[in-house]
């Protein structure tokens, strides 16, 4: 066994070499990834121009990367580019969209997303050239078909979902985080197991050379931090 390794309750673990930046290469660096983060926007206005399969393979690996409770990655990224499968996954958004606005939700939600100008029309699950729908897998199910636990889901997955939008952005792609309530549909669409729940369901491509997004502004930093010194 090398130097740097050790046995740990039986498991091995191995030596991590972190990278060693100057104070000033970590300032330059980490005030670069805000600027590129910071120009990420929703948008709802797709072109249909194709994206290389290896790009969402990439993206989906950096999503991959994730940590998860207990290390049992809970996810499961389903990329969609089927053109009869993404019509039929928007018809089925589009129904539960309808009885969202139209009886789900109340005058103050929809209040609240008026400035976004969203609506029923989901247009965009068709146009894109890739939707990447996210399942959580609530459980696993070993060689021997029997249930076991699997922790801190919600919690893993929304970390991986974090990571999948800003390898969208990276790579010079945009998306909109849909989220049509109830998600039951895409797993009975895509032939899912029964251990895994919808939980986002993203378009993923170009954005149309006339998109539009709303001239909305983040948070600054004195509002969504505290510094204890």
């Amino acid at each position: 066994m090398a130097a740097n390794e050790k046995m740990i309750n039986g498991y091995r673990h191995i030596g991590y070499e972190a990278p060693h930046y100057t104070s000033e290469e970590m300032t330059r660096r980490s005030a670069d990834f805000y600027k590129l983060l910071d120009s990420r926007c929703s948008v709802r206005h797709f072109s249909d121009r194709t994206v290389a399969e290896v790009v969402i393979e990439n993206i989906i690996k950096t999503a991959g990367t994730a940590p998860s409770g207990a290390h049992k990655q809970p996810w499961k990224f389903c990329a969609v580019a089927n053109p009869e499968l993404k019509k039929s996954i928007r018809i089925a958004a589009e129904k539960e969209e309808e009885e969202n606005y139209n009886s789900r939700m109340s005058e103050r939600w929809l209040k609240d997303l008026a400035p976004l100008g969203t609506d029923t029309n989901k247009e965009f699950l068709e146009i894109a050239p890739w939707l990447i729908v996210v399942f959580k897998e609530a459980y696993e199910v070993d060689e021997n078909g029997e249930k076991q636990n699997n922790y801190y889901v919600n919690e893993s997955v929304g970390i991986a979902c974090g990571l999948l939008i800003s390898a969208i952005h990276n790579a010079g792609l945009v998306t909109l985080t849909h989220t049509p309530s109830p998600m039951n549909f895409l797993a009975e669409l895509l032939k899912r197991p029964k251990n895994e729940r919808a939980f986002l369901l993203l378009p993923v491509g170009y954005a149309a050379e006339d998109a539009l997004v709303p001239d909305i502004h983040r948070k600054p930093l004195e509002e969504i931090s505290v510094f204890y010194k």
